[in-house]
């Protein structure tokens, strides 16, 4: 047997395998969950090598580079985030742009209206940009890019296995769940993490794929970094009851301080961004202003880890100074995120609320009888939670990063108090601000104003394809066959409308014999019809009264002269191109698969 054949065989049988597995629920269950082990793998082994990139470049900067600028004495601390912003600004203008930032609300948008693409080479682009800003000492977190990446990983699995939008979604936030999962040696967190901040919903259907990416990943990340807490701290306890009242006090202080941050970060990047400067200018400026920052407080360069966990242990500085890094951390992360850096927040947020709470225990610390480090623990659960309204994956994500269960009580109404009180103060979160200043609802997914914009004039279609009311039963069907379409409206010459015939009616009436009758008499006759100036909520109202699939568009004062037809499909298509032109400002000419 020849080697084509054999190729021809092994494709023939590949594409029989893989429409079995799409016929059967179960086969697709299956293979969802396969596909979701796969991204956990991809996911967790991209996790270990972005730690081992940050590591790398932090040598890199600090020690290779510290060698080589050995004449500036201890100054040349100055100059490597603004080398570092020149690199990471280059890569992103002109590799992907998508990879400024926390990442996050790329991800987010992906979800909601991009149809659930991300671009394979973001992965790549971001991995270096994060690494290189995180490793020369720009103030950026690792959760925001290997959430990128991995949610990258998801979209390509997505892309290769022609999956649908939700699978896609799916996928993507396996990624993500993976990404935290890995980096932070935490699955639960990961898991809520992409239910709570990515999809927005806690969805049964997605839960099974997103928990085995999690738990795969994790083992990776086990095996890699050892199944230790990020943070070994003392038991920490609750003493009393009564000293609950001074978390609530905490929880405010961290919602007002997580408000300013996400303030503070998108203001300056508002500032910045209106010039339009190169990307590798800003950055290098930033990372400049970050460079004299740290020179005098070096405990804001880079994740920060190292000090909170000082502070945990009891070994931080005093109030004052702790005072001071909280909100000296919050500036240079606005500068390093801001001017065009890019890393994650929520390490920026640990840091902001360790020292906070720690600093408040310091000042309360004669009315108290726990200790500064423990208000240190939950301020630092209670800052995120502030920041990125996700009190569920703030609990978890500290819990898992320190397995100290005794303050779980403190550490869930700190969170809960920061989370209502940043809402009340600022109803953005530092992930979804970007997106609800373009309307874009990440919790429904769409952009509720457009369905109110869009007129059924412009979503319609006015080519129209009718079927004459003389048409016989036996006729239609070899229509339907022959077209797969599911209906078609009844129609003169003169184009008045007289009915629907849907494929639903035809299989009714065949079942009965009834093969010689026309659609006139087999067809819907009482109908529910539009008009052009009506709007797309309009019809979705309309479409969902009688659970159909088609409405008839017809004049306001003439209700039989058909002018068009709508279907849910010509609404998402109207729906997607308003998307297009409104958030890249393309031509109407465009299709969304013209855009990469």
């Amino acid at each position: 047997m020849s080697r084509s054949r054999v190729q021809r065989l092994a494709r023939y049988y590949l594409h029989v395998a893989e429409r079995r597995l799409r016929q059967s629920r179960a086969s697709e269950y299956s293979l969802n969950l396969a596909i979701g082990i796969g991204i956990g793998v991809l996911g967790g082994y991209g996790a270990v090598g972005f730690r081992w990139l940050i590591g790398y470049f932090n040598w890199f900067f600090f020690d290779r580079l510290g060698d080589v600028l050995w004449f500036m004495g201890d100054k040349y601390v100055i100059v490597l985030p603004a080398l570092g912003g020149l690199v990471v600004g280059s890569l992103i203008q002109w590799g992907a742009r998508e990879a400024k930032g926390h990442g996050v609300p790329q991800v987010l948008e992906a979800v909601a209206v991009g149809g659930g693409r991300i671009r394979a080479r973001v992965a790549i682009i971001k991995s270096l940009a994060s690494s290189i800003c995180i490793g020369s000492g720009g103030s950026a977190g690792r959760e925001g890019p290997i959430v990128q990446i991995g949610s990258a990983v998801g979209s390509i699995a997505g892309h290769l296995t022609k999956a649908r939008l939700p699978q896609r979604r799916t996928f993507i936030a396996c990624g993500a769940a993976a990404g935290i999962a890995a980096t932070f040696n935490a699955p639960l967190a990961g898991v809520l993490f992409a239910q709570e901040i990515i999809l927005h919903d806690f969805v049964i259907s997605s839960l099974a794929p997103i928990v085995v990416a999690a738990v795969t990943s994790a083992a990776i990340g086990y095996s890699a970094f050892g199944n230790t807490p990020a943070f070994k701290i003392p038991n920490y306890a609750l003493g009393r009851v009564t000293e609950l009242p001074w978390f609530i006090l905490v929880g405010a202080i961290c919602a007002l301080a997580g408000v300013i941050f996400v303030r503070t970060l998108y203001t300056l990047e508002h500032w910045v961004d209106r010039p339009r400067l190169p990307i590798w200018f800003t950055a290098s400026c930033g990372g400049l202003l970050v460079g004299c920052i740290g020179y005098f407080f070096p405990q804001i360069f880079g994740l920060g880890y190292d000090t909170i966990g000082e502070v945990l242990t009891g070994i931080g500085p005093t109030m004052g100074i702790l005072l001071a890094l909280a909100a000296i951390k919050i500036l240079v992360t606005s500068i390093t995120l801001g001017t065009g850096g890019s890393g994650g927040i929520m390490a920026p947020s640990f840091f902001i609320g360790t020292m906070l709470g720690s600093g408040f225990g310091h000042l309360i610390s004669a009315h108290s009888t726990i200790t500064p480090p423990a208000y240190g623990l939950v301020g630092m659960a209670g800052l995120f939670a502030a920041t990125g309204h996700a009190p569920i994956t703030s609990i978890l994500t500290v819990f898992e990063m320190t397995r100290d269960y005794q303050m779980i009580l403190p550490l869930m109404l700190v969170c809960g108090m920061s989370t209502l009180m940043a809402r009340l103060l600022y109803r953005f979160s530092i992930y979804n601000f970007r997106l609800m200043q373009h309307n874009i609802h990440c919790s429904l997914g769409q952009d509720t104003k457009l369905l109110d914009q869009i007129t059924l004039g412009e979503a319609m279609t006015t080519d129209i394809m009718t079927v004459p009311p003389d048409m016989l039963v036996s006729e239609a069907a070899h229509l339907f066959d022959e077209t797969k379409h599911h209906g078609f409206p009844i129609a003169d010459e003169n184009g008045t409308l007289h009915g629907i015939i849907s494929l639903g009616d035809v299989r009714e009436a065949l079942a009965r014999g009834q093969h010689d009758i026309t659609v006139q008499e087999a067809g819907t006759h009482d109908l529910i019809v539009a008009f052009p100036d009506e709007t797309l909520n309009d019809a979705l109202r309309k479409l969902g009264l009688r659970d159909i699939g088609r409405l008839p568009v017809v004049e306001r004062d003439n209700h039989t002269k058909l002018v068009g037809l709508v279907t849910r499909k010509n609404i998402i298509a109207a729906y997607n191109r308003a998307l297009l032109k409104l958030h890249t400002h393309l031509d109407d000419t465009v299709k969304p698969e013209h855009i990469e």
